[in-house]
């Protein structure tokens, strides 16, 4: 599926949740893994990176390999006594037009990266230094946040969280999301005209089956 323009700008309009409900494997992150500024929407395809904890050198040669429209997925292993990531990075990921960044582990700079506008992702803030002695190991699956993203996967972001879909399902899952988004749109007008939510999905009948 080619990320247009267009369909960017449909994705950008749907809630996490409806991407997640969407998606057979579910794909969604550890709630841990947070949004430094939770206004921002992330959408785009994975680059993967496996780090050593605690050493950035890895995410470095991540900015490198990535290109416009990517996301960067650091898996830094959970560490969150190092900011392996800070606004230096983030200006250089943004000069690039990379779309955002997600850290299984922890950053810095916060306040400098909000108002970059630019979407990072991370399981913590921590100030501490980190060392550079390790080489990345990039576009390989890595773990993160209990899911495992492979090259490519699409990852899906807003202040609720992070859904991975996986290339292969990425054809039914979109139509799927974008459907709901529109049921959804419709279910607000009723509820707004002042029906029930018992009586718009059906449970008051549900309810009525289990009593008999």
């Amino acid at each position: 599926m080619e990320l247009t323009k267009e369909l960017l700008e449909k994705l950008a309009l749907l809630p996490s949740g409806n991407v997640a409900d969407s998606n057979p494997n579910g794909g969604v992150m550890d709630p841990e893994i947070r949004p430094l500024d939770p206004t921002l929407h992330l959408i785009g395809r994975a680059v993967t990176v496996d780090c050593a904890p605690g050493d950035n050198l890895a995410l470095h040669q991540g900015i490198e390999a990535a290109g416009e429209g990517d996301v960067l997925v650091f898996d830094c292993k959970g560490y969150k006594k190092g900011g392996h990531f800070g606004d230096m990075m983030a200006n250089a990921c943004q000069v690039k037009g990379i779309a955002g960044v997600i850290i299984n582990g922890s950053c810095r700079d916060a306040e400098d990266i909000r108002a970059l506008k630019f979407p990072v992702y991370a399981r913590a803030l921590c100030p501490a230094h980190t060392v550079k002695e390790t080489l990345a190991r990039i576009n390989v699956p890595v773990c993160v946040g209990d899911v495992t993203v492979y090259p490519g996967d699409l990852i899906f972001g807003d202040c609720d969280g992070v859904v991975v879909i996986h290339k292969e399902d990425e054809d039914s899952v979109i139509p799927k999301a974008l459907e709901k988004f529109e049921y959804e749109k419709e279910v607000i007008r009723r509820l707004r005209a002042g029906e029930s939510t018992m009586s718009v999905y059906g449970f008051d009948k549900l309810v009525a089956a289990k009593q008999k």
